[in-house]
């Protein structure tokens, strides 16, 4: 495709193929027929970026960052604020804390699982990829999740499946299950998307939506997952329901059975929580990732599909905001988160960095207005 382009003629353009994600196009990109593809100040993601390449646009004009953008002023917190946020501060509760040695197992682990499907040390693998995670959580008897903080891999795939599981093992021990049942939907967890690997790749790696019928294909992947751990005969019946369901819902809507309430396990109920809020808050090629809060909001909603003392459970598990960190208030404050309240993630105690005003998200009725944007 040819294209015009309206650019600076005393900045250089750069190469498309080294483009970062979230740059601002200083441009008007026009096509053949004079039609503007993208306007000046649009915003490009990853996917469009990729489109860029595939009309052949090999080099374009982006927004430089002002000096003032790239180096941002270190907030400097009065005295007499950090007197308050030092009397209201309380530690949070005990994370996953992955080791980089343990995140590279982890990481190498599930490579070599989805690599290896077929290979007798299959379940043997699983299960010590699973027992890192395991020892991660009894090391510090942990009870909370950071969900920033879980990255072992680059590749969605395997990030994702690690996260799931990670975020399901600290779901079930909220929720009151043994040590053995949070191992047994760990291993669920981090092979829940097994049977995609039987998915055709041009399906699996498709940088836009998939048409219905491409959809239909890949949500056979719950079904091809259970039977390849069926035959391996080294699986119990929860962790091969939870790969089988963790795609249903309570009223029928999901697959690949249409299941009802009681008729889906336990197991299936937990990991389908940790797997929607995972692949809500993950940026893909075809959509950007929603905000933690917006992904809350709406697992909130779904209380038709959920299971919600499962979501109560994941409420109580979830640190958003961890002690320490910096947020910007809709009042138009910055604050610093000083207190998380477990049930109210999205509504910790915060102290204004201008005011040294504590506010108390979850229970002050005064801050009912105030929301962390």
């Amino acid at each position: 495709m040819e294209c015009e382009v309206y650019g600076l003629a005393d900045v250089h353009p750069i190469k498309t193929e080294d483009l970062p994600s979230g740059k601002i196009v200083d441009q008007t990109i026009l096509d053949a027929n004079g039609r503007a593809l993208f306007e000046k100040g649009s915003f490009l993601d990853d996917f469009q970026i990729e489109g860029l390449l595939r009309d052949g646009i090999t080099e374009l004009y982006v927004k430089e960052e002002s000096p003032e953008e790239k180096e941002k002023p270190e907030i400097v917190i009065a005295k007499d604020v950090q007197e308050t946020i030092d009397k209201a501060r309380e530690a949070d509760r005990s994370t996953v804390n992955l080791s980089e040695n343990v995140k590279d197992r982890v990481a190498k682990g599930i490579q070599y699982l989805f690599s290896n499907s077929a290979d007798v040390s299959f379940a043997d693998e699983t299960a010590n990829v699973t027992g890192d995670l395991m020892k991660a959580l009894e090391s510090n008897a942990t009870i909370a999740v950071d969900v920033g903080s879980l990255k072992v891999s680059d590749e969605y795939t395997f990030k994702h499946c690690v996260d799931v599981a990670t975020m399901s093992m600290v779901i079930a021990r909220r929720y009151g299950l043994d040590d053995r049942a949070v191992r047994d939907i760990g291993i669920a967890g981090l092979l829940h998307d097994v049977g995609k690997i039987k998915i055709p790749r041009e399906i699996l790696n498709k940088p836009s939506r998939l048409t219905e019928e491409e959809f239909s294909i890949m949500k056979q992947h719950a079904k091809y997952g259970y039977d390849m751990l069926k035959e391996k005969n080294a699986f119990n019946d929860g962790i091969l329901m939870g790969v089988l369901q963790h795609h249903e819902k309570l009223n029928g809507s999901g697959y690949p059975g249409s299941l009802q309430g009681d008729d889906i396990h336990l197991y299936a109920k937990i990991i389908a929580v940790a797997d929607i809020y995972d692949s809500l808050v993950t940026k893909r090629p075809y959509k950007k990732g929603f905000s933690k809060r917006d992904a809350i909001e709406i697992i909130m909603a779904m209380t038709a599909e959920l299971d919600i003392f499962v979501m109560q459970s994941f409420f109580d598990s979830v640190i958003l905001y961890p002690v320490d960190s910096i947020v910007s208030l809709s009042n138009g404050e910055q604050a610093k988160v000083v207190k998380n309240n477990p049930g109210f993630m999205l509504r910790p105690n915060v102290v204004g960095l201008t005011s040294g005003k504590l506010y108390k998200l979850a229970e002050d009725l005064s801050c009912a207005s105030i929301v962390i944007l």
